[in-house]
């Protein structure tokens, strides 16, 4: 014989409600909001189609008020063997949604160079 005390039932079923109302409401709250990993993705993804070069790698992620700024190394020359590949370096920014709105070159060089 199983005894169930209605008031514990109760309290439970308040409690899940509870839960599931905070839940709710923390979805609602980063709805729009993206991540750095996701920012960092279309980055490279919308920088890579209106370059036409591929990305090679995010070198510096950002976020203020004017948005996110990203630093992303392009390869614009595929060349044999890879320490000598032309990479150029892009400034992007992207709005609070993921979309861009502006992005230009600062730097083009050898994948073999270093800097300081």
């Amino acid at each position: 014989m199983v005894v169930i005390n209605k008031a514990e039932v109760t309290n439970k079923t308040k409690a899940i409600s509870e839960i599931e109302a905070m839940s709710m409401t923390e979805e609602v709250n980063v709805i729009g909001a993206m991540s750095s990993i996701e920012i960092a993705a279309r980055a490279k993804s919308q920088l890579s189609a209106i370059t036409g070069l591929n990305a090679s790698t995010i070198s510096r992620l950002s976020h203020d008020a004017d948005g996110w700024h990203i630093v992303a190394d392009m390869i614009e020359l595929k060349r044999i063997p890879e320490s000598s590949d032309v990479l150029a370096t892009y400034e992007v920014r992207l709005d609070e949604t993921g979309n861009l709105l502006s992005y230009r070159r600062t730097q083009r060089y050898t994948r073999g160079q270093t800097s300081d």
